[in-house]
Parts: C-alpha cells; sequence; structure tokens
C-alpha cells in the first residue's frame, strides 16, 4: 500500500473556489484559508433554507477494538462512492482533535484511498477552531478567577466552582491541580481545587456543534453554569458578564469549514466534541446544510452506537429536529474477532469460533438502532487478508437479523470500493420507510432517562449511583434541568462502563459515580466508571513516531 503522500500526490483534489461552484457558492461567498480549505459564512449558508432537505445517512460503527472498524473510511468512501453512482452529495464530519492526534490516533481523516484533503492540516491546526474554544474557555476561566480576588461580588463558593480549564493536548498531570498558590490573593488568587479538561470535552465545544446561529451561541454561552454561591445559588456567564467577549472569540469558529474528499467531493469538517465525554458529532450547522445542498448527506457519530450514535439519535435529532433515513454500521471481521476473545498478537485465535462468538456485539449494535424505527445497513470494512468465508459469514447472518450487509473496500480502491454500499444504501432508503422515534421523552426523571439508556442500549442490569451522583440529579430536577436529555460519559472500548468487557457482556450494573450540567449545550452528563475527561498519553504516544522531512512533508500522521 502506497503511503499518504503517495497517495496525495496522485489525488485529483481542485481549488476549494471549484469545490464551493459544485453546491452553488460563489467565490466572493467564502473566506478561504489557502487553495484547499474555505469557511462558509452564515448569512451565505441562509440563501439556501428554503431548499428541501436531502437524504441523511448517519455512520457509526460497532465497539472500537485495537483491530480498527475503518468507520471513518467507509464514511468518507459511501461520500465517494454515492458521487460513483452519479448522486449529489456533500458530507459533514467532526475536526480531529491534537490530543489524541499525537495521542493514539494518528490522523483522523480517513486512510488510503478514502480521505478528506488536505489531511495534515485538517490533523493539526486546521483553522483555528479548536484553539478559538481552549480561549474562550480559558477566558471565562480567568474572569471567574478574577472576580474571586476583587472582593468576590457574586459570593461565589471557591470549593464549588465547576469550570475547569482547557487545553487540546493530552496531559494527565493537570486533571487535578491546586490553582491559587504563591504570592497571596491579589498575585495568585485564591486557592482552590481545579483542574484540565482536553478542548473537546469543554461544554462550549458542544455549544459550537449544537448552535445555529449567533444568537443561538450567545443564548447558550450565557445559560453555561460555571460555579454555585455560599447560599448554592448557580452562577451562570450571564451574571459574570464575559458572553460578549467570548462571542468575539468564537466569532469564526461558528462558520463550518468546507473542504474535499480525495476525489473532489464537498465535505464540512466542523465540530469537535468527543463521543465518549461529549455528545460526539459534528456541527448541527455543517449537517443541515449538507442537507439543503445535496440529495444526500453523509455524518458519522463517534465512536460506537452506543455513544455518538445514540447521542446523535437522543441529542441531536431532539434538538435539531431531523432524523437520518439510514444508518450505516461499520465492523471489520478482526474486530469482531476481537469481540469474541481473539489475540490480535496470536493468529492461532483469529478463527471461526472467535468471529461467530464476537457477533453478539454487532447484533446489539443492530438491534439498538433498529429500535429507533430507521433502516440499518451493515458494512464489512474488508481488508486483504480477511478469509472470503468469514466475509460470507456475516452476509449471512445479518440476513438472519433483518438488516442488509455489504461490503465496503472504500481503504483500497476509494470510491469505487465503496459503490456497492452507496447502491444499497440508496436502495434502502428508496423502499424501507423511516418510523424515527427516541429513545425516551423529555418528561420522565433524570434517573429513569440514564436507567432507559443503561439497560435498552448498553444492556446493563441497572444502574448504580454515588452519593453525589444521586444529590446532584435530586437538585438539578429541584432546579427545572429534568427535561433535558442524558449525556453519558464513559469507556468507548465496551457497551459496558468497563473496557475490559467485549463482545455484549451481561450481568452487570452501570456505575455513575458524579454528574454535571451542561445547561448551554442542553443536556446532563452521568459520568460512569473510570471515564476521564481529560486523556493521558499511551506508553509509545503516536507523536514518536511523527517527523517533518526536510522539504516539509510530514511523516508518520495516519
Amino acid at each position: 500500500m502506497k503511503d499518504d503522500i503517495q497517495i496525495e500526490e496522485e489525488a485529483n483534489v481542485k481549488n476549494i473556489v471549484d469545490i464551493a461552484a459544485t453546491i452553488g457558492l460563489r467565490p466572493e461567498d467564502i473566506d478561504q484559508y489557502g487553495k484547499y480549505i474555505a469557511k462558509v459564512p452564515l448569512d451565505v449558508l441562509s440563501r439556501f433554507d428554503r431548499n428541501k432537505d436531502g437524504k441523511l445517512i448517519m455512520v457509526t460503527a460497532v465497539t472500537p477494538t485495537p483491530a480498527g472498524e475503518g468507520k471513518t473510511v467507509t464514511t468518507i468512501g459511501l461520500i465517494q462512492g454515492l458521487s460513483h453512482i452519479g448522486k449529489k452529495v456533500v458530507g459533514a464530519l467532526r475536526e480531529p482533535s491534537v490530543g489524541p492526534t499525537f495521542g493514539v490516533k494518528g490522523g483522523a481523516t480517513g486512510g488510503g484511498y478514502s480521505q478528506v484533503y488536505p489531511m495534515w492540516d485538517i490533523d493539526l491546526h486546521f483553522t483555528g477552531d479548536i484553539h478559538a474554544v481552549s480561549s474562550a474557555h480559558n477566558l471565562l476561566s480567568a474572569i471567574l478567577e478574577n472576580n474571586l480576588v476583587r472582593d468576590n461580588p457574586l459570593k461565589i463558593d471557591p470549593s464549588r466552582i465547576v469550570l475547569k480549564k482547557a487545553m487540546d493536548m493530552n496531559c494527565r498531570e493537570l486533571r487535578d491541580i491546586i490553582v491559587g498558590l504563591g504570592g497571596g490573593r491579589t498575585a495568585g488568587g485564591v486557592t482552590h481545587e481545579s483542574g484540565f479538561l482536553i478542548t473537546s470535552a469543554s461544554e462550549i465545544s458542544a455549544i459550537v456543534a449544537l448552535s445555529t446561529s449567533y444568537k443561538d451561541l450567545r443564548e447558550r454561552i450565557e445559560k453555561m453554569v460555571v460555579a454555585y454561591t455560599y447560599t448554592g445559588e448557580m452562577v451562570t456567564v450571564k451574571d459574570l458578564g464575559c458572553a460578549g467577549a467570548m462571542m468575539i472569540l468564537l466569532k469564526d469558529t461558528i462558520k463550518p469549514n468546507l473542504v474535499q474528499t480525495l476525489e473532489g467531493q464537498p465535505v464540512f469538517v466542523h465540530g469537535f466534541p468527543f463521543a465518549n465525554i461529549a455528545h460526539g458529532n459534528n456541527s448541527v450547522i455543517a449537517t443541515k446544510y449538507a442537507m439543503k445542498l445535496g440529495d444526500y448527506a453523509v455524518t458519522e457519530a463517534g465512536f460506537a452506537a452506543d455513544l455518538g450514535g445514540e447521542k446523535f439519535l437522543d441529542i441531536v435529532c431532539r434538538q435539531a429536529g431531523i432524523s437520518p433515513d439510514c444508518v450505516v454500521i461499520v465492523a471489520s471481521v478482526r474486530a469482531l474477532m476481537t469481540h469474541g476473545g481473539a489475540n490480535l498478537e496470536d493468529p492461532g485465535t483469529l478463527t471461526k469460533e472467535a468471529l461467530l462468538k464476537g457477533l453478539s456485539n454487532l447484533d446489539k449494535h443492530v438491534e439498538n438502532v433498529k429500535g429507533y424505527g430507521v433502516p440499518v445497513v451493515v458494512s464489512i470494512n474488508h481488508f486483504s487478508f480477511d478469509d472470503p468465508e468469514h466475509m460470507q459469514m456475516l452476509r449471512d447472518h445479518c440476513k438472519e437479523l433483518g438488516a442488509e450487509c455489504v461490503q465496503s473496500d472504500a481503504f483500497m480502491e476509494g470510491g469505487k470500493g465503496a459503490e456497492e454500499l452507496a447502491r444499497k444504501v440508496v436502495e434502502v432508503i428508496g423502499k424501507e420507510k423511516k418510523d424515527f422515534k427516541l429513545l425516551y421523552e423529555d418528561g420522565i426523571a433524570l434517573k429513569e432517562k440514564i436507567r432507559t439508556i443503561a439497560t435498552k442500549i448498553y444492556g446493563a442490569d441497572g444502574v448504580v449511583y454515588s452519593g453525589p451522583a444521586e444529590k446532584t440529579l435530586k437538585d438539578l430536577e429541584a432546579k427545572g434541568f429534568g427535561h433535558l436529555p442524558i449525556c453519558i460519559a464513559k469507556t468507548q472500548y465496551s457497551l459496558s462502563d468497563v473496557a475490559e468487557l467485549k463482545g455484549a457482556p451481561k450481568g452487570w450494573k452501570l456505575s455513575v459515580r458524579e454528574v454535571a450540567l451542561s445547561a448551554g449545550a442542553g443536556f446532563v452528563v452521568p459520568i460512569c466508571g473510570t471515564m476521564m475527561l481529560m486523556p493521558g498519553l499511551s506508553k509509545t504516544p503516536a507523536a514518536m513516531k511523527m517527523d517533518l522531512t526536510e522539504d516539509g512533508k510530514v511523516r508518520g500522521l495516519k
């Protein structure tokens, strides 16, 4: 297989002005960031509000494993494949975070012949959206800390500040810190416990992704709860009076970024909340206008169907008033074998028996998605070493489940390798009527919403709560937040909250250790198991294998 530099040199990419023209945008409509990237102002996009919505396809996956599922590759391949069969298609994807890029993932822009371009820039600083959110978050933190020093007119209790700091890097050493040390009150600030989140876990990231206008963005920011007073009253951004300054920092961030696939299809890459610690989907603006500008819009939900998939269906669809016409669930033979107990480092364990056992994970995700009343297509990301017998086993098994199943060769062949998938998705949308329904209604209690997700989506027997989590839920309902949807933070590596439990585990209970309110984003966040909102680095981070050549080429960013 050729490396990404060779693939890039072969790609038939166009100037972003030409890509914009394919969806009805003039050169003066876009703000260019070089030859291949542009932002599209909201007033320009509003010209298309009367357009009929295209069909929406959401791509999700089985529970992640070290074998790789190929969800982003499949998503981009599907965009290219739909174009190959003559459909007008626009993609909507999340922006990569620098932390995981240099930590575990390497790049997050697809792979092989199914990538978005320019890969290096998108994987790194891109248009500065994540930096802007970090700046807005930390400005808010600085204003809050200054308020404590300047006679604390809002009577904020330093022990009940819920806003932490933010940075876009995996730094476990900053998860829990003490601030305000050194030099006394006026020099070092008021001493209290704090910590850092990765920027993608900041509520502001979720707010940007869910906002539909500048007005909506401001209203959501003002609602953010950052601390509590000595008498237990909530302190919001509006109370602190810094929403306007934060809006200035975010003025370009809300504009979607326009790029292209390696085969020249337009893609909005915009928004970056993680799916294990946030709601895990690209911006509502990107999805909305992908639907307005294409006959088909393809979006991708982060991690598996129990995380980004469930949150797209229960949070994004609820707030944005949209629903998918088809859901694609991506799997690979070896990923399913891993769920059946296989060890990738021991080829002798990669057996038919492991595959049969691991199918339970796929089965659960298919069952879950079908429960929302939308058609499902299973896409098997094909590798050259896969046994044809195993591929056929998957096709036969999916037929028994009542889900269509196709093979995708998007990594090796780009859009051509995803034509079967594209045709099947179009066929399914044409013949199967969706009957979309949410998993739970707004009016039920927060604990009942959590129990519903835990039992119906994860397969848990129930939920157990720590004392503080139980108290927070009661307080939130008493303060009028009981109507909000739930955004569970848990490991992405298992349907359960324990990463080591593979397949579709039974006989366990979801453990909620704390609960956070995201009033601006519009959801409640139960934090489960040992989930951390600031990732750490592995023993050998991806950064250790990266370099820049003397002629300016990036190596090892995959």
